[in-house]
């Protein structure tokens, strides 16, 4: 009975130092995995900085408009005090953009780095706190509109924080920052993304003139650009685009402002990427090719025609946009640059862009096809054709139904 209960305590003994070894193992990995963890979080705090260190450097050696700026982290800036806004904004969109998670921080600020005090929140709205603890807000009109987007950012909280300085801020038509204006940064921000390795070099900024209107009811009297301009470089490519759009509610397509660097220096005065060789520089900045930075334009798509090039009554595709559900007859001018024979036999074709991102369709119903001499679709694809009649609602895209030859003319005959 002695000896049993011997091996009892001997084996209970040696399960509790065996039990204390694995707690002991335990802690240990434990412990080593939350060094490693915060080894991890400070190499990513290291590779963060080393970042913000390079895109210094890169800005700086391509070339900022001017030497009078201010350097952020990610960013850098020339503050026009007499416009209360940045004159322009330089940034980088790195490769990291495409693995991005960050959002927006809307952590709207003064800019501490502008020595005679950045544009403040009153200047674009007053906010009142309510009894129910929420804000009423008294807006003056305009947004303030980035001018180096956020979403450009959205590698780093720190950089992406710097977006929301009131010194990278403009006041916009509400219409003009979420339509076309958004669109355009997307546009910059998907050639990243669709060049793997690639880096932008970005310069963005109002066109700023003397005595343009202000906000009256600004503390500081923020000025209304007319209009505003971007540039971006591909140096890896030697490739360059510039766009200058009015600050009002767009519906041309944003291919269509797009223009040579040149233009754009021309419009603000202002000397981008002046680091590089000259020969370079002015090679890269007096061309353009449009379609490496709207890819659909290579697949077919065109620019609507410019309007005030065009025969007296007679509108591109945008402005004969404008007519949908009006009931009134116009001519509609545009490159057919798609078509199809739908199921039931009638023939669609689209102006300008294609399917699905149409801006005009015609269509011919398949009894009407018997009123043209040969096969309308063969005879106009691909050709810059005039088209006469109502223009109609379809699923948002404004439509023109054509039943006979006559309402169909072929562009300068």
């Amino acid at each position: 009975m002695i000896h049993r209960l011997l091996l009892f305590l001997l084996a209970l003994s040696t399960t509790s130092v065996f039990s204390q070894n694995l707690e002991a193992e335990k802690q240990r990995i434990e412990t080593s995995l939350e060094n490693l963890e915060q080894q991890k979080i400070k190499l990513k705090d290291d590779l963060e900085a080393v970042r913000f260190k390079m895109i210094n450097r890169d800005l700086i050696a391509i070339g900022l408009p001017s030497d009078n700026y201010v350097m952020h982290k990610a960013l850098a800036l020339e503050y026009s005090e007499a416009h209360e806004q940045a004159r322009w904004v330089a940034h980088i969109i790195l490769p990291e953009v495409k693995e991005g998670v960050v959002f927006r921080s809307n952590d709207f600020r003064p800019d501490p780095m502008i020595f005679t005090g950045s544009a403040v929140e009153a200047d674009y709205f007053l906010k009142q706190l309510k009894p129910d603890s929420t804000w009423a807000y008294d807006g003056f009109g305009y947004d303030r509109g980035h001018l180096a987007p956020s979403a450009d950012f959205r590698w780093s909280e720190k950089a992406l924080s710097e977006s929301y300085l009131y010194s990278n801020m403009s006041p916009q038509v509400a219409e003009f920052n979420r339509g076309k204006w958004a669109e355009l940064e997307a546009v910059i921000r998907d050639y990243v993304i669709n060049h793997p390795g690639v880096q932008l070099y970005v310069v963005t900024g109002p066109v700023l003139e003397e005595n343009l209107p202000v906000i009256e009811r600004s503390v500081n009297k923020v000025a209304i650009p007319k209009k505003y301009f971007k540039v971006a470089l591909d140096f890896q490519n030697k490739r360059a685009v510039g766009f200058i759009m009015p600050n009002v509610k767009i519906e041309n397509p944003v291919e269509s402002f797009a223009v040579p660097v040149d233009v754009v220096e021309e419009a603000t005065g202002l000397n981008f990427f002046n680091k590089l060789p000259d020969d370079v520089e002015d090679n890269i900045e007096s061309s353009l090719d449009k379609s490496a930075w709207f890819p659909t334009l290579s697949s077919g798509d065109t620019e609507p025609f410019y309007q005030p090039e065009l025969p007296r009554n007679h509108f591109n595709t945008v402005v004969a946009g404008r007519y949908m559900g009006k009931g009134d007859i116009i001519t509609v001018c545009g490159t057919v640059v798609g078509s199809r024979y739908s199921r039931s036999g009638n023939l669609w074709l689209n102006l300008d862009k294609q399917f699905p991102n149409q801006i005009f369709s015609v269509y011919i119903k398949k009894e009407d096809l018997a009123n043209f001499s040969g096969d309308p679709k063969v005879e106009l694809e691909n050709r810059k054709i005039c088209f006469t009649g109502k223009v109609e609602n379809s699923n948002g895209t404004p439509t023109m139904n054509i039943e006979r030859e006559e309402m169909i003319s072929l562009m300068g005959e």
